[in-house]
């Protein structure tokens, strides 16, 4: 009787748990639902020893693994791609869930955990970018460029989307660094499977990441142009007074 109680109740405490540790971002990404209900899952199940810098310390560690799947791949055979999956999922293990393991355990701290999850976004990314500079030859190592500028766009555009709206939102429309991790893993599989097939995915996402940053840059300049104007209505308002 007590087991039947105790599982009618946990959908609500699952519920309370979502709302806890998902407050203070806006998603927007395609798989959102399933991935918030995971974290919450898991946050609770998480032993009380490993803490949040700990879990970004893993995240971190899955992007290390990514980067040395490029590397044994450009040395010992394509294989070692496959690295790069397991890599993937160690990062979003970490990455998803370092911050908001502490918010459910209301040990969070803002501003600290805002600067060192941008900063290890960032080397990350750029880890990545420099294993596919590795990995492919000749004037196709400009998609590792390219990768590092157009995904670092898209950081600089959501700390201005912040800064602009209040909103915090890691997602870009229906994509999100989920959705992202996903894609290139499946390239990675496809790059094993048909060989030289990486170099034309990596430019299509490329072209991807640019159409989408152009985009909500340019959504972003209308939106600082509205305040703009609003600020400059309420001076002039407060000077006829």
């Amino acid at each position: 009787m007590n087991h039947n109680l105790k599982n009618s109740n946990e959908p609500e405490k699952d519920s309370e748990v979502l709302n806890a540790i998902s407050r203070d971002r806006i998603r927007t990404n395609l798989l959102r639902k399933p991935e918030q209900k995971a974290i919450a899952f898991l946050v609770q199940r998480i032993p009380a020893w490993i803490s949040s810098n700990m879990l970004t310390a893993i995240g971190f560690s899955g992007n290390v693994i990514v980067f040395l799947g490029f590397i044994l791949a450009s040395f010992f055979g394509r294989n070692y791609l496959l690295l790069g999956i397991l890599g993937f999922a160690i990062s979003w293990f970490g990455d998803s869930l370092d911050g908001r393991i502490a918010y459910f355990r209301k040990k969070s701290r803002k501003w600290y955990g805002f600067i060192l999850d941008i900063s290890f976004d960032w080397i990350g990314i750029v880890l990545i970018g420099c294993g596919t500079i590795v990995y492919v030859e000749g004037p196709w190592e400009l998609l590792g460029y390219g990768f590092i500028v157009m995904y670092g766009w898209e950081i600089i555009i959501a700390l201005m989307r912040y800064k602009i709206t209040g909103n915090y939102s890691i997602d870009s429309g229906i994509f999100g660094p989920t959705e992202v991790r996903i894609i290139i893993s499946a390239i990675l599989v496809a790059e094993v499977l048909r060989p030289d097939s990486f170099v034309y995915s990596v430019a299509l996402i490329c072209i991807i990441l640019l159409v989408s940053d152009i985009t909500d840059t340019r959504k972003l300049l209308k939106a600082a142009d509205e305040m703009d104007t609003k600020e400059k209505e309420r001076k002039l308002h407060e000077e006829n007074k």
